[in-house]
């Protein structure tokens, strides 16, 4: 019998002993992975896609590899070989198995991955309900819960990606909120002064190590657009033509727009002349206000592009949601899917991820921290995107202003859209 969470976890209080934290968060996983049959756990569609039985492993397999087998007194590893299935990239702990083959292991079980989870979960609350917690150990652990935060919205785009791709359009879960009535929202150009600015995580608050030193840039005046670009104004872009149109799209862009014969944003789908989407409640209509969604970084260049516009550099986007109320629609929201603008927001956080024009390199000052840990994030500063402000996928409290997420241009099957911006 496999052990699941059945109900909606309270939400991460920041405040609460670490102990609760790391309860809440680890309950989050398995209540994502709850409306799965036991044959969902195993799929994995396209390499970027991991099975979401492979999740559930690697997340468990990052507290028992740099945190109980160091620092807890005769922990016993759950399985000798685990290691090498559940490693995902750290070179320093030694080899594993190859990412693109992750689908083809029918074991370990899914009931024996929830047995792996709960012995560990078993020796960190050893571990936690020990006092005091050295706070370099708090710092890991905190780590390890914001790790864990990442492959839940992991989890989630990567169980719609597996479930998109079956012909009957399964239906993750037939019981998330709706959102609310479609109104939409007037576009308008917000204007931000130029100047001398600081951007960056400050050093007293968590941050992934990407996201600093902080330092500063010089901006021109700018304008950001006052929400999202939408479905009904991404159809215009199609509609002209956009797809055929070489001169709207980077080379990289079009040579993909090409080879993959893209026409229209991943799930979507033309029937008898209509546009339906796929979302994790099914197949549906098309709503027109609603954010357009799950575009790469290419689809939103050349769409700025076509608009005589451009997409914000990060540092630009980072400026203008400073001192903004860190509100929006997040996985806290329970609707799993982009929402109309509406006028108390301008959906800087939330809904979707923002591409930006800026390539993810490393701040000025930025150094890799010594050991495994510091293969977190710096070794991938290479042929990447940054986007910002998160998504509908995302935890309210596993964002902030200074996060710089980043994936390759081509990446679609994430919950990502489109800011424009001008001079």
């Amino acid at each position: 019998m496999v052990s699941i969470a059945t109900a909606q976890p309270n939400l991460i209080n920041l405040a609460a002993p670490l102990e609760n934290r790391y309860r809440q968060v680890r309950q989050m996983s398995e209540h994502i992975c709850q409306p799965l049959a036991i044959e969902d756990y195993q799929i994995q569609s396209i390499p970027d896609v991991s099975p979401p039985k492979w999740h559930l492993a690697h997340t468990t397999w990052f507290f028992e590899t740099f945190i109980l087998i160091p620092y807890l007194p005769g922990y016993t590893v759950f399985h000798p070989q685990f290691g090498y299935l559940f490693n995902s990239y750290y070179e320093a702990v030694g080899a594993r198995h190859p990412r693109h083959q992750r689908g083809l292991l029918s074991r370990p079980t899914v009931a024996e991955v929830y047995r792996y989870r709960a012995h560990v979960d078993r020796s960190m609350m050893t571990l936690l309900s020990a006092t005091p917690i050295d706070p370099d150990l708090a710092d890991l652990i905190i780590l390890g819960l914001h790790h864990e935060q990442q492959h839940q919205e992991l989890l989630i785009t990567d169980i719609k990606h597996i479930l998109a791709l079956n012909p009957l359009h399964p239906i993750y879960r037939d019981d998330l909120h709706p959102h609310p009535p479609d109104l939409g929202s007037k576009f308008e150009w917000l204007a931000y002064p130029g100047g001398l600015y600081s951007i960056g995580a400050e050093s007293h608050e968590f941050a992934f190590d990407n996201e600093s030193p902080r330092h500063q840039t010089y901006l021109q005046d700018y304008k950001l657009g006052s929400r999202l670009v939408t479905n009904s104004e991404y159809l215009e872009f199609i509609h002209a033509g956009g797809y055929q149109e070489s001169k709207y799209w980077l080379a990289e862009g079009w040579m993909t727009v090409q080879s993959q014969q893209w026409r229209s944003p991943l799930y979507w789908e033309k029937i008898d002349g209509e546009w339906w989407v796929m979302t994790l409640s099914g197949l549906k209509k098309l709503e027109s206000n609603e954010p357009v969604c799950h575009v790469s970084f290419y689809e939103a260049d050349a769409y700025a592009t076509w608009q005589g516009k451009r997409l914000p550099t990060e540092a630009e986007w980072e400026i203008a949601v400073t001192n903004m109320p860190q509100v929006g629609n997040f996985l806290d929201s329970d609707l799993l899917h982009p929402t109309p603008a509406n006028t108390s927001h301008h959906q800087f956080f939330g809904d979707v991820w923002e591409w930006t024009q800026s390539a993810y390199l490393p701040y000025p000052g930025f150094q890799v921290a010594d050991g495994a840990i510091g293969e977190y994030n710096g070794k991938f500063m290479c042929n990447q995107m940054v986007l910002r402000g998160g998504s509908c996928a995302t935890s309210a409290n596993h964002i902030r202003p200074t996060y710089r997420n980043f994936f390759p241009p081509s990446t679609r099957w994430q919950f990502s859209g489109i800011r424009l911006a001008s001079y």
